[in-house]
C-alpha cells in the first residue's frame, strides 16, 4: 500500500511539456513520401527527436509571427521515452525558403520549453 500526500500530488493536475512541432508541406517535404503527413518535434523529456501523423486540417492553421501556425497543438506520446507532451504551436513550413526562416527563428535550444 502507497502513502500518498494528496496535497502534493493531485491527480487532476495534467501540466506536460511542451515542444514546438513543425508540419512540412510541398517542396520542404520533398525527402519523404508526400502522401505522410507528419509533425515532427524533439522530447523535452529525453531529447529525442519524433514524429506524430498529422490529425488537424490545414485550413485550421492561421498566419502568426510570419508563419502559418496551430496555436491549439496536439497531445502526444514520446515513443522513445513514452512520456505525454503537448506540441504547441505546431508551425506549417511549406518550400525551402521558410524551412530555412524557421530554422533561424527557432533553433533547437528554443524548440525545448517546459511549462
Amino acid at each position: 500500500m502507497k502513502d500518498v500526500d494528496l496535497k502534493e500530488a493531485d491527480p487532476m493536475d495534467r501540466h506536460n511539456a511542451e515542444t514546438i512541432g513543425v508540419r512540412r508541406t510541398g517542396w520542404a517535404a520533398l525527402d519523404r513520401d508526400p502522401q505522410q503527413d507528419k509533425v515532427e518535434f524533439i522530447c523535452p523529456h529525453c531529447g529525442a527527436r519524433d514524429q506524430k501523423n498529422a490529425r488537424r486540417e490545414r485550413t485550421l492553421y492561421h498566419f502568426t509571427d510570419g508563419f502559418l501556425q496551430d496555436l491549439q497543438g496536439e497531445v502526444t506520446v514520446c515513443h522513445s521515452c513514452k512520456k505525454s507532451l503537448r506540441v504547441v504551436p505546431i508551425v506549417m513550413v511549406h518550400d525551402q525558403e521558410e524551412a530555412r526562416r524557421f530554422a533561424a527563428v527557432f533553433s533547437d535550444e528554443h524548440l525545448v520549453t517546459s511549462n
